[in-house]
């Protein structure tokens, strides 16, 4: 079984952290391809999420698998949503498809009831105006009027999956924001927590020099007399 919980002092360390600066690290670490491409927040304001991942899978439509019938099939979105644990992000690879909508407002208030902390795709929702009248947070591409079967097939759950063009495996951190969906290996998390806060930290210090007049040549990134002196005023 996979741990689905995170710690505390995780999730609040996280929250604090922009998923840009979230890239930055990972880029240091080797990975480049960690931001989910389609994952726009479907309204303003929503706020940073941070939570392990739980996976859904689409393939094409085939005609004789995707059908209104294949809704009351054991392996169905239906028999995913209720083993989603509480306080996950439920991360669904719609394979890019923005011409059927995955989740409508029923799938998407069950998950709100089950306190899911948010939806994750690289594909689109349906019935929009619902979707948003039950306050589940939401990252996707937009909205489409017809149903996952006119152009996907459900096959399974809790399986590695590739959202956005980037490998995402179960029990992986998921951080959402404004700039969308980014992805941090579960091994790695660690590692990303330290390395985010020294990051975070530096980067507020260099934007007050910013608002100070300072030119950006050897401040951003800084040379090794600006990092003496951001090492001096903040005791870091």
């Amino acid at each position: 079984m996979i741990n689905m919980h995170l710690e505390p002092h995780v999730v609040d360390t996280l929250s604090k952290i922009s998923t840009a600066t979230l890239t930055t690290i990972l880029l240091k670490k080797g990975l480049r391809n960690v931001w989910m491409r389609g994952t726009k927040p479907i309204r303003a304001g929503q706020p940073r999420l941070v939570a392990r991942a739980f996976t859904l899978r689409f393939v094409p439509a085939r005609e004789d698998l995707a059908t209104p019938e294949s809704w009351s099939s054991p392996k169905s979105t239906r028999a995913a949503i209720e083993d989603m644990p509480e306080g996950c992000i439920a991360v669904v690879d719609s394979m890019g498809v923005t011409d059927a909508g995955i989740f409508g407002d029923i799938l998407c208030a069950r998950m709100a009831y089950k306190k899911v902390a948010a939806l994750v795709t690289d594909g689109v929702v349906r019935d929009m105006a619902g979707v948003l009248g039950t306050g589940l947070p939401v990252w996707c591409s937009g909205a489409a009027a017809p149903p996952s079967v006119a152009g996907l097939t459900f096959v399974d759950w809790q399986q590695p999956i590739g959202c956005g063009g980037v490998a995402v495996f179960p029990g992986d951190v998921v951080v959402v924001d404004d700039d969308g969906a980014v992805l941090i290996p579960a091994a790695l998390l660690d590692d990303v927590l330290a390395a985010s806060v020294a990051q975070e930290n530096l980067e507020n210090w260099i934007m007050t020099q910013v608002q100070k007049g300072h030119a950006l040549p050897g401040l951003y990134p800084p040379n090794a007399e600006n990092l003496a002196r951001y090492k001096a005023q903040t005791g870091q």
